[in-house]
């Protein structure tokens, strides 16, 4: 299929910050429990808000961990990029307490985007817990400043699965989008029988996005001009998959040797399991098909969107 040209050049651009590896969840399925820290959290806070003031225009500022929340700063840290003008937005495993969450929804304010709650079967168990979660949930939306969105992921473990469509209908009877995400071992996406994969894409398949593993290959995108990675020790990479397979290294932010692409170039990479480009208008879309000649797309070459390569989630 023909290829349209680069889509416009973005009004705002996209950083996908991994404030910390410290997390309060050790899921089984997590793509981050083969680090060999999981204690580190960004330290040098005035530094990396000095390499936000930096960046041309205004940028949503996606932040993910671990567990942000749990990062000692955060709330500064959110006050301070919504004061420059940049919008904030936030992936949570949802375990903050209702006065955390107040202090970052004051903190954030008007700049808020998205904010993004992962339901995590292990530590949401019971009814109990999951009507908690739910009314938890209601309530952030309450809360939300005009424009700013809120949705639930979950990952669609094999144990998962099966349950998948009556928590999506019961999310969907309380006004709360749920999304799922492919579970992946050694950040590749598991073999999904055909049933499943059948069931995993009358779920939307990977955040909505219509496939299972979504490809961009051959296709320019946006990323490293005006969407990047950042980790917390200010490592910055054009995308996750750049990420992975260590190319397409932007430099670090906190040191000088930072720097952005000047303008789209082709995606390299066979899979793709951040939905921000797409999301965010940064991808050219294939004539005809927008993620892919194949309902599953391609299999097991990339990790995910958070920590290890991410929920957008």
């Amino acid at each position: 299929m023909s290829l349209e040209a680069a889509p416009p050049k973005p009004s705002e651009g996209v950083v996908m910050w991994n404030i910390n590896t410290t997390c309060n969840y050790r899921c089984s399925y997590c793509t981050q429990r083969f680090l060999d820290d999981r204690t580190r959290w960004a330290r040098d806070t005035p530094r990396f808000l000095e390499g936000f003031r930096r960046l041309p225009g205004r940028w949503e500022i996606k932040i993910s961990g671990g567990e942000p929340f749990l990062h000692p700063t955060f709330v500064e840290v959110v006050g301070a990029l919504a004061r420059m003008g940049h919008r904030v937005s936030v992936v949570t495993n949802f375990s903050a307490s209702t006065e955390k969450l107040d202090r970052f929804l004051a903190a954030a304010g008007g700049a808020l985007r998205v904010f993004s709650a992962s339901l995590h079967r292990e530590y949401v168990a019971t009814e109990a817990e999951l009507a908690a979660f739910i009314a938890k949930a209601r309530w952030v939306m309450a809360q939300l400043p005009l424009g700013a969105t809120f949705n639930v992921t979950c990952v669609a473990t094999r144990s998962n699965l099966p349950a998948l469509p009556a928590l999506a209908q019961r999310f969907a009877a309380a006004g709360i989008r749920f999304k799922a995400q492919p579970e992946k071992r050694d950040r590749e996406v598991i073999s999904y029988t055909e049933e499943e994969q059948a069931q995993l894409l009358a779920l939307g398949g990977h955040n909505d996005l219509g496939v299972i593993a979504p490809s961009f290959l051959g296709r320019p995108c946006w990323a490293g001009a005006w969407a990047f990675t950042l980790d917390d020790r200010g490592a910055a990479w054009r995308c996750y998959p750049a990420r992975r397979y260590r190319r397409e290294y932007l430099g670090n932010f906190l040191d000088g040797t930072f720097a952005l692409f000047d303008a789209a170039r082709i995606c390299p990479y066979a899979y793709c399991n951040c939905t921000v480009p797409i999301e965010r208008g940064m991808v050219a879309r294939e004539t005809g098909h927008d993620l892919g000649d194949q309902p599953g797309g391609p299999w097991g070459q990339e990790g995910d969107d958070a920590w290890a390569e991410g929920s957008a989630r």
